[in-house]
């Protein structure tokens, strides 16, 4: 009988409580028919209100990927424009690099040209000497070229007494002007091998050593080292020092294991 009785108790409390939670409006009284007009406008405007939120967001979503956009557009802009420059730089340092390669190569023509020339007149030279029996002449050390020269000028016209005029003779003092007036000169290399090379067809061996050993001492990465020092080893196989002309020979193979001068210095090691 108890718990019949305590079950109807608490069917009938929890409706009570559930007809507690709902308003009772009375629709005669006008005040309170306002009130909840008012509750429900107010409940249907905040349900509105959302929607209205959502698309503001929605527009400064879209102002802010537009503002992306145009940014990217200009940046991808200036990066077509540094490309561009970049590109223009690239072809001029190619063709600056194309200019200054044939002048290196017109540069190597021309000692070859010279190398060739001083090979011939050597041998011309020596055997002349053998059939007359002459004595080697000793170089004139009167300049020959015009003072107040420049000093690519005053190079440009020793070199010229040799490609052009083929004046040997006032090739030399021209040179050993050039190296006095111009000792710090970037042809300095140059004009001690050149001379060392007119000396060494005037048979003047004492005067050729002194220019080769000048180069080969005094300039390590001057290009004409490894010639000097093949030149070196000429002078000394033509006094007939053989020993020391070995060793030269070798320093140059050494040295210069890929270079022209390393594979003529190979034949002169044959002809010992």
């Amino acid at each position: 009988m108890i718990k019949p009785i305590l079950t109807v108790g608490l069917i009938s409390f929890t409706g009570a409580w559930a007809f507690a939670q709902a308003p009772v409006v009375d629709l005669n009284d006008p005040k309170e028919t306002e009130q909840t007009q008012t509750t429900q406008t107010n409940s249907s405007n905040l349900v509105i209100a959302n929607p209205t939120d959502i698309e503001t967001r929605l527009l400064i979503l879209e102002r802010k990927d537009k503002s992306r956009v145009e940014a990217q557009q200009r940046v991808q802009m200036q990066l077509d424009t540094l490309q561009s420059e970049v590109d223009e730089l690239r072809g001029s340092i190619e063709l600056h690099n194309h200019q200054l390669e044939q002048i290196l190569q017109r540069q190597r023509e021309l000692y070859l040209e010279l190398d060739n020339r001083f090979a011939k007149l050597s041998e011309q030279t020596t055997s002349l000497g053998q059939s007359t029996g002459a004595t080697p002449s000793v170089p004139s050390t009167t300049p020959s070229i015009p003072t107040g020269q420049s000093e690519e000028q005053a190079y440009q016209s020793a070199v010229n007494l040799i490609l052009k005029d083929r004046n040997y003779d006032d090739a030399i003092p021209a040179f050993q002007s050039f190296l006095s007036d111009f000792p710090n000169s970037s042809y300095t290399d140059n004009a001690h091998y050149w001379l060392g090379q007119l000396l060494f067809n005037k048979q003047n061996w004492d005067g050729a050593r002194e220019q080769f050993e000048s180069v080969v001492n005094n300039f390590p990465d001057s290009p004409k080292r490894a010639d000097a020092i093949l030149k070196l080893g000429m002078v000394e196989k033509s006094v007939n020092n053989l020993s020391q002309a070995r060793s030269l020979f070798e320093q140059v193979i050494n040295e210069y294991p890929d270079s022209t001068p390393s594979r003529l210095a190979n034949e002169q090691l044959k002809s010992l």
